[in-house]
């Protein structure tokens, strides 16, 4: 069964204020089974506009992920953070189709990966077929893997686009790295004018930093 992913995108304003919101759903996430893959770490926004923090969790499904979102304890810290903060928050189902062949060697894994987020508005869907096919190179070279590819999704608050990718890679460094080698770049030129992307690269959440 696929997984299912919480993915808010925040401007806080308060950070002192907001404090309490962190507080109490940490609290709550540490009984309800999620896994937070990512908050907080390293960011580098390569494309489009998102808020400046960016927090990937993990469900077990898509199913949970919304019934959490819904459920009593998250409604008791949700509004929390609203005089503080202001949040895009898409819940996304995740993939269990193929994945990028590998190519090469992969990166080494560090102790924390990289993620891509991406919010995808295709304007062209036969032209953007061709990117689709060729970034399968650069994906194999540095080991990267679907997490969400497409799939279901709400947009529980905020603004988001209608397509949603995640990807998962051995490393920040190799997330990076695979955005700015030649053949990306070569594969993202396919899809220029084809649609419009928010994509920003984040480091993996680090449990030894408060």
């Amino acid at each position: 069964m696929p997984k299912g992913y919480w993915i808010p995108h925040l401007d806080v304003s308060n950070p002192e204020g907001f404090q309490a919101y962190r507080d109490t759903a940490d609290a709550w996430h540490k009984t309800n089974g999620s896994v937070l893959l990512a908050r907080g770490g390293r960011r580098e926004l390569v494309e489009g506009k998102l808020r400046a923090r960016n927090v990937l969790r993990e469900f077990n499904s898509y199913d949970e992920a919304l019934a959490s979102y819904h459920g009593p304890e998250y409604s008791r810290a949700h509004p929390l953070r609203e005089p503080y903060s202001e949040c895009d928050f898409l819940i996304v189902e995740g993939y269990d189709g193929p994945q990028p062949p590998p190519i090469g060697t992969p990166p080494s894994p560090a102790k924390l990966k990289g993620y891509w987020l991406g919010h995808v508005d295709v304007t062209d869907a036969d032209g953007y077929k061709p990117y689709t096919v060729a970034n399968a190179i650069p994906f194999g070279k540095f080991g990267a893997r679907f997490l969400v590819r497409g799939g279901r999704h709400q947009v529980m608050e905020g603004r988001s686009r209608s397509r949603n990718v995640v990807m998962e890679f051995p490393s920040y460094d190799a997330a990076v790295a695979c955005y700015h080698s030649d053949d990306y770049q070569a594969a993202a030129a396919m899809r220029k004018g084809k649609c419009e992307i928010d994509l920003v690269i984040v480091e993996a959440f680090d449990p030894s930093k408060p």
